[in-house]
């Protein structure tokens, strides 16, 4: 049986989630991938078990992760709340999402209020939870009515499936909306998860002051761009990467250049990525560390969600946290690489 470590709290860093009430560590934890079909449960149990020892309290799900199965990282991490971590429920902070597509008909994907709390009523099943602590729209639905979808999430408040709520991928005009619905429905808006990092800062041309008039908190996906962002690719694309396979995600959207089709890599992009790694080892860190800081640096992000395949990797991302300022020139200086 586990028993968590005593000093679990002792080098976390926790930031306020906009202008409410809860503390998020500055690193959580994301199962989006890796807590489906890839690992055995038992490599599953332990990252888990060492993220809590390390302060990380949140754990950040949805309905559709665990691809190609989906429902199986709710399902694997509802197993090891069972058998190790259900002691520790209120020091846990646990969310899940819905939105995109989960099961055939037309009831199973978008915004509208059956599907949301249909889909939530089964995720709490496959954790094995009484609630979650935040229940994100995983997506913006161009079909249904705001008003409908705020509504639902407000109502899953109301019946205590979700202690908060929060919204995910919403632009800033979208975000700004449903921010004013939730805050006039009485249950305001906690927390927008958006994809950023360094090679995507979208955020920037408006969201951000969006969240952060609304007192609202962010807590960003992608912060190392799937890998991009690492020393993976510092001497090219390896053979077997995620990056060398067609059609994902990493190759099309951060390796590519935009005046080129998205499935061509190129050079410029693996230069930036080595100029960068020559900032972070000057200031004594990985590539990946500094990246995480780099999106840490803004005062409105509470937190940045990483994905972990070991314990040492969630380990080596922690350790970001001992260097987290950077100086006026080392700003400078990555601005000058990403234009």
């Amino acid at each position: 049986m586990y028993t968590a470590a005593e000093n679990r709290y002792d080098t976390m860093k926790y930031r306020r989630c906009g202008r409410s009430g809860v503390l998020l560590p500055a690193i959580s934890l994301g199962l989006w991938q890796n807590f489906g079909l890839e690992k055995p449960l038992e490599e599953q149990r332990q990252i888990l078990c060492r993220a809590f020892d390390l302060g990380i309290t949140h754990f950040d799900l949805a309905n559709n992760y665990g691809h190609p199965a989906r429902g199986k990282a709710e399902e694997n991490f509802g197993a090891i709340l069972k058998s190790d971590l259900m002691p520790y429920r209120d020091e846990l902070f646990i969310s899940t999402k819905a939105g995109y597509d989960f099961w055939p008909g037309p009831y199973g994907n978008w915004g509208s209020r059956k599907y949301l709390i249909a889909s939530l009523d089964s995720s709490l099943k496959r954790m094995g939870l009484d609630y979650v602590d935040v229940f994100y729209h995983h997506r913006p639905d161009p079909e249904t009515p705001l008003e409908e979808t705020m509504g639902a999430l407000s109502d899953i408040v109301r019946r205590g499936k979700a202690l908060y709520v929060g919204i995910s991928n919403y632009q800033a005009d979208e975000a700004s909306r449903a921010i004013a619905i939730l805050k006039a429905n009485g249950t305001p808006c906690l927390i927008h998860q958006p994809r950023y990092n360094m090679f995507e800062r979208w955020v920037e041309d408006g969201l951000l002051g969006v969240l952060d008039r609304g007192g609202v908190g962010c807590i960003c996906f992608s912060p190392l761009a799937q890998g991009a962002l690492t020393g993976r690719y510092l001497n090219g694309i390896p053979e077997g990467s995620r990056a060398s396979r067609a059609g994902t995600t990493i190759g099309g959207r951060y390796l590519s250049s935009l005046f080129l089709k998205e499935s061509a890599l190129t050079q410029e992009r693996l230069d930036q990525i080595s100029a960068l790694n020559e900032i972070a080892q000057n200031r004594g860190q990985s590539l990946a560390q500094m990246a995480l800081c780099w999106v840490l640096r803004r005062r409105e992000v509470t937190s940045v969600l990483i994905g972990a395949s070991s314990t040492a990797q969630l380990e080596d991302n922690v350790m970001s946290l001992n260097r987290m300022e950077f100086t006026a020139d080392e700003l400078q200086a990555i601005e000058n690489i990403l234009k």
